[in-house]
């Protein structure tokens, strides 16, 4: 580890706000996919534990909280693995909502109606790295219905795959593609609302 790097984790770990703050953001992120309280606190004390423990190897390549939640990422992906061996109880288990309609977005051929056209999209790598954008990220999956923002997160930020995400939840592999299909739609709608067209 530089001397940059432990002079940050070192101020990071006496600041009482950026621990409450960053704790809360982990709480939030496991909640979310565990879907419960007593395995996300367990989870995010282990991260925080670990990312002391091993406070050697933060390097400073990426932000100090990116890096403490990687490695909160990882405690639940072990969580949701440790998951698929035990039974499952079916009480536990949350079962799809089947009402939820598609936007119309598309006409009968398939083809994107002229008022839900997205506008382009100047340059989404630089869009994505800028701390407003990722402000407004958050806001707009923290929209979305839970099982679609749960599914979502566990594809896309835990990376799991989408036989774990079935096992994991009880969902047909077509059932998982749908949501993640409106997920990304009310996403994509969200974020030309309220940033892309902010901006224009």
């Amino acid at each position: 580890m530089d001397q940059f790097a432990a002079t940050e984790l070192g101020l990071a770990t006496a600041d009482p706000v950026f621990l409450a703050r960053v704790r809360a953001d982990m709480l939030r992120f496991a909640r979310l996919q565990l879907r419960n309280d007593d395995e996300a606190e367990d989870a995010v004390q282990e991260a925080l534990a670990g990312a002391l423990k091993n406070a050697a190897n933060f390097r400073g390549e990426a932000a100090l909280k990116t890096w403490i939640i990687a490695i909160l990422k990882n405690k639940v992906a072990d969580i949701l693995r440790q998951r698929q061996r035990r039974p499952i109880n079916a009480s536990q288990m949350d079962l799809p909502d089947q009402n939820g309609a598609l936007p119309a977005v598309f006409d009968r051929k398939g083809m994107w109606r002229d008022a839900a056209r997205p506008a382009r999209w100047e340059d989404p790598e630089a869009e994505l790295h800028c701390a407003q954008f990722l402000a407004v990220f958050d806001a707009c999956l923290n929209r979305l219905p839970p099982q679609q923002s749960r599914v979502f997160m566990m594809r896309e930020v835990v990376e799991l795959d989408t036989h774990e995400i079935c096992s994991e939840l009880g969902l047909s592999t077509t059932n998982v593609h749908v949501i993640l299909h409106r997920a990304r739609l009310a996403l994509r709608a969200c974020l030309q609302i309220h940033w892309f067209q902010e901006g224009a």
